[in-house]
């Protein structure tokens, strides 16, 4: 079962509003794709704590509906 890219976004923007947030479709068949995620909620956190922040998001859909996730996270520093 596939997500659109859309329905990723979404998700992250809900957890994390204010955000800019990029995916790209790698193969085009909604199971693999690649984030960019540029948040305030990112400052001060190791990138580990970041990805954790965005799995959270994702609500457990990473390995079910989700395939495969590439994720980027850029800390916006005030």
């Amino acid at each position: 079962m596939a997500m659109l890219a859309e329905e990723i976004r979404a998700l992250i923007l809900e957890a994390l509003p204010n955000s800019e947030v990029t995916i790209e479709d790698l193969r085009g068949d909604g199971d693999h794709y690649s984030c960019h995620i540029r948040s305030k909620a990112f400052a001060g956190k190791t990138r580990v704590q970041q990805h954790k922040i965005v799995y959270e998001a994702l609500g457990g859909r990473m390995g079910n509906q989700l395939h495969a996730l590439a994720i980027q996270t850029t800390p916006i520093e005030e």
